[in-house]
């Protein structure tokens, strides 16, 4: 029975294969037949003879798997009659048959088995069904095909044609549209270009007098605004640009910037951010650039040269024409020619080719002046530096390998008191004093503690001082030379015996000449409502404030102060002079101002500059917040009152109220001092209700001043120098 069971259910299994692949067989035929339907006309005979031939085989199938099916009945029935007969000849028979089976099942090549499936006497697998009768009795009416649909219809066009899936793209090639048209070269502007806008737009065809060049500056930011410290941190490098490589200041902002009207915007905007800081929060000035620097430096660069071309008659033959040297170019000089060449070429003056030639020739002759430049020797009376000749007491050579190639020096712990002396005469007065020299030590002191009793600790460490070398000396003093050279050559109130006249004289206007001091017109623009008339007086050697003047330069500007006095008194008016020596860093000419004011506001002006003095600068203070020299001539100093209460060494401001004193400040933090004399102009200009504007100004000295001939008139009368000039 065991063997029977598992027959029977390898049976069906085997059916269940069968009508599994059958199932799967009828899928794959009607996805074929659905890719099939979208063929061309011309393939469907073909598929419907196809699909009858498929119903005539599967109807075969079926008749054979109905034929396979009685057999399997048929020895069914065998093998229970002999069942019956006896137990051993059916187990006898099971073997037969089970090994039978087993060598039918693996046997290849069998005429009853192939591919792993049984097949019947006809060749075909067993598992196809056998004919059905049914299968050929008469189809139904509707589906008899007529005599009409056995001929072929006429079909139209589009469903004869081939399908669109045969068809290739095709890219048709473009057409040749010949040579492209050149346009016309252009220039290619720079950014750095000066007037780059102008030359763009005369690049693209533009004239030059069809161009509307703006005159008022036109900017996208304000003062103060996120943008304002990066542009000073920019001007500031371009000032740190032309100290270190000696180049012209205009030159180095232009390139910086783009253009001089940018540079000169961000020089104003400094300006206006100085005064915000020195009055505070509740100063309203300026919001934008207004485009005053740059307007001056144009009014400056069209004015017509002071040299005038005479014409010289042609020299004699056989006479040797002795040519005077040329004048001396600087480097600022030859800016200004480039710029006013500049200028004429874009408004294409008659006069370009003159100024190109003027130019070159500046050029060559500035080039061939700097290789024949003589040398200087610099000795103790350039630097107090250089007095010791190299034989200082003070420091002594570090004697080892290293020491002696480069030249080090340690202090010398032997000195006399004669050496301290001469060191201390030698050294005093230098920029930061003291101070900065502690400083130089705290800043190599790595491990510094603002601690009393880390000093305590080291303090013969910090009391050391570092010397400088020879070598370190000589290019301090020759740095120094050459920075006190170029003040000297840009200074607007010095004399200078190397030019051709006229350029020997300062650009302030000559009024009245002595022999160590001269006297000038106030710059302009000066203040309104009663201070017109200025005057200035200067000694005649380039002095950093009026304490180191000598007793003849004292003598001599007194004489100036005396007949100043009478000059504005005969005016109905008083006096006030006043020196600004609150930059000694900049090494600027050293003048005193006067100022005439109405003869009622001379009593109130002492107050006005004492309300000032204690409101300037910090709240605590290392000096007074002011020095009464006015009192101190009264109490019996006399005239030496104020040469003897203001250290020569220190930055001050004082004003005199009378010939003898008035009010002075010690300034000690220079940065936050108004920029110029916009302290004065301001406690003068409340004074005597001026226009903001106008006391904002800073003033400037002119070499063509139309108030020089009106000044002189008046001055006649007062003059003393005509004293020394009738003597001789």
């Amino acid at each position: 029975m065991d063997g029977l069971d598992d027959f029977e259910k390898q049976l069906a299994a085997d059916k269940a294969e069968r009508e599994h692949e059958q199932e799967r067989a009828e899928r794959k035929e009607k996805r074929r037949h659905h890719h099939r339907r979208d063929r061309s006309s011309d393939r469907t005979g073909d598929r419907e003879r196809h699909r009858d031939h498929d119903r005539d085989s599967d109807r075969h199938r079926h008749k054979h798997r109905r034929h396979d099916s009685r057999e399997r009945e048929r020895d069914r029935d065998e093998h229970g009659h002999r069942h019956k007969r006896s137990r051993k000849d059916e187990d006898e028979n099971d073997r037969d048959k089970d090994s039978s089976r087993r060598r039918h099942r693996h046997r290849n090549g069998s005429p009853s088995r192939r591919n792993g499936r049984e097949v019947n006497e006809s060749g075909e697998p067993s598992y196809i069904q056998a004919h059905d009768p049914k299968e050929d009795l008469p189809l139904p009416d509707e589906e008899t095909p007529s005599a009409e649909a056995a001929a072929r219809p006429v079909r139209d066009s589009w469903m004869t044609a081939p399908s669109a899936l045969d068809v290739d793209y095709v890219h048709r090639s473009q057409k040749d549209k010949g040579p492209a048209k050149k346009e016309p070269e252009q220039r290619v502007i720079s950014e750095r270009e000066l007037n780059s806008g102008v030359l763009a737009a005369m690049n693209s065809g533009k004239a030059f007098e069809d161009l509307q060049v703006p005159t008022q500056t036109e900017v996208s930011y304000k003062f103060g605004d996120e943008g304002s410290q990066w542009r000073m941190t920019k001007l500031k490098g371009v000032y740190d640009t032309a100290k270190r490589t000696g180049r012209s200041v205009d030159e180095i902002g232009a390139e910086t910037f783009g253009s001089i009207r940018e540079f000169d915007d961000a020089r104003e905007e400094r300006i206006e951010m100085d005064r915000r800081r020195t009055y505070g929060s509740g100063y309203k000035g300026k919001e934008v650039p207004t485009g005053e620097l740059y307007k001056e430096r144009n009014i400056d660069d069209s004015r017509p040269s002071e040299v005038q071309d005479d014409a010289e008659s042609p020299p004699e033959q056989g006479i040797v024409v002795d040519h005077p040297p040329a004048a001396r170019i600087d480097q600022t000089t030859l800016n200004r020619m480039r710029a006013a060449m500049m200028n004429a070429k874009l408004r294409r003056a008659p006069d370009t080719e003159k100024l190109e030639a003027e130019y070159n020739a500046a050029m060559a002759s500035f080039s061939s002046g700097v290789s024949n430049d003589r040398a200087v020797v610099l000795d103790a009376s350039h630097s107090r530096m250089l007095a010791a000749g190299g034989q200082r007491a003070e420091t002594k050579a570090l004697d080892t390998k290293r020491g002696r190639e480069r030249g080090t020096l340690v202090a010398n712990d032997d000195m006399t008191i004669d050496d301290m002396v001469r060191e201390e005469k030698r050294t005093r007065g230098q920029a930061g004093g003291d101070g900065m020299k502690m400083a130089e030590r705290i800043a190599r002191d790595g491990k510094f503690d603002n601690d009393l009793e880390y000093m305590e600790e080291n303090a013969e460490r910090l009391a050391k001082r570092t010397h400088k070398s020879d070598a370190a000396l000589k290019a301090l003093a020759v740095g120094e030379f050459q920075r006190m050279n170029k003040i000297l050559d840009s200074c607007p109130l010095c004399h200078h015996e190397d030019r051709e006249p006229p350029r020997n004289l300062p650009i302030a206007p000559v009024i009245s000449l002595a022999t160590r001091v001269y006297m000038t017109l106030a710059p302009g623009p000066e203040l309104n409502n009663g201070a017109e008339g200025g005057a200035v007086l200067v000694p005649l050697s380039h002095r950093q404030n009026l304490l180191e003047c000598d007793d003849d330069e004292w003598e001599e500007m007194r004489n100036f102060m005396k007949s100043l006095t009478r000059l504005y008194h005969d005016q109905g008016r008083e006096v006030l002079f006043y020196e600004n020596a609150a930059a000694p860093n900049r090494r600027g000419h050293a003048h005193m101002v006067a100022v005439p004011i109405p003869y009622e506001q001379g009593d109130t002006a002492p107050a006005f500059f004492k309300e000032a003095m204690l409101t300037v600068g910090e709240e605590w203070s290392q000096h007074k917040k002011y020095v009464d020299t006015a009192k101190k001539a009264r109490e019996g100093l006399g005239k030496l009152a104020f040469r003897r209460s203001i250290a020569k060494e220190a930055p001050y401001f004082h004003v005199w109220f009378n010939l003898d004193g008035g009010l002075g400040h010690v300034v000690e933090d220079e940065s936050s001092w108004p920029r110029g004399d916009q302290f004065a102009r301001e406690i003068i200009g409340g004074m005597l209700d001026s226009d903001m504007d106008l006391i904002k100004k800073q003033p400037r000295w002119s070499r063509s001043d139309s108030r020089a001939d009106d000044f002189k008139k008046r001055w006649r009368k007062f003059d003393w120098t005509r004293v020394l000039t009738e003597g001789q």
